[in-house]
């Protein structure tokens, strides 16, 4: 276990932004550490607006695997906190953070957890962008000192365990789910769909 924090800790100071980092690329890594993560339902609407009841169901599909996903941090978070770098003194840390656990990463478990659902679905291209946009974010937030790179790992490791368990169960009952999701979504909206401002 040594080892493996000293890597991780090695790791991060190579990540991590220096005093004498430009105030450019600080300020580039703060919009993408805070920002970008509320972009992630716009590939959930575009699924559920699609209008076809197999990418609505990787739609819910995806938010139940980062649902249970971030709950399972915040059991682990309370089992065992894993101090973030400015807590044990290390590194530079470029904004605000409270000080609780560091891992697993809240920011990169929603985007594993949506990108891996879509990526084992088929909808591979708004998977790799995802992805790449919660490397992106990944990447920023070890940049400005609020988590270490194992963190990261740590994340889409519990996104996947995620997927594995939601899977089976949604194998019996997505499709049931989905069209009740379907059926309170018709009744809720039902002036916007009638209106065609809203697909059906």
């Amino acid at each position: 276990m040594n080892k493996i924090e000293a890597f991780n800790q090695s790791l991060f100071l190579w990540i991590n932004a220096g005093v004498d980092t430009p105030s450019w690329a600080v300020d580039t890594a703060i919009v993408l550490a805070d920002d970008l993560v509320y972009l992630i339902p716009v590939p959930l609407f575009v699924l559920w607006l699609w209008d076809d009841g197999a990418r609505r169901n990787q739609a819910i599909k995806a938010c139940l695997v980062t649902l249970l996903a971030l709950g399972a941090n915040q059991l682990i978070g309370l089992v065992w906190l894993h101090p973030r770098p400015f807590m044990i003194g290390l590194g530079h840390a470029w904004v605000p953070h409270s000080a609780d656990s560091s891992f697993p990463s809240d920011h990169m478990t929603v985007f594993a957890g949506i990108g891996l659902t879509l990526l084992f679905s088929g909808a591979f291209r708004l998977a790799a962008a995802v992805l790449t946009t919660g490397f992106a974010v990944a990447w920023a937030r070890v940049f400005l000192g609020v988590h270490f790179p194992l963190d990261m790992v740590g994340a889409v490791a519990v996104a996947g365990v995620a997927y594995v368990a939601i899977s089976p169960l949604w194998r019996m009952a997505g499709d049931t789910f989905t069209n009740l999701t379907e059926r309170l979504y018709r009744v809720v909206l039902a002036r916007p769909i009638a209106s065609g401002w809203i697909r059906r």
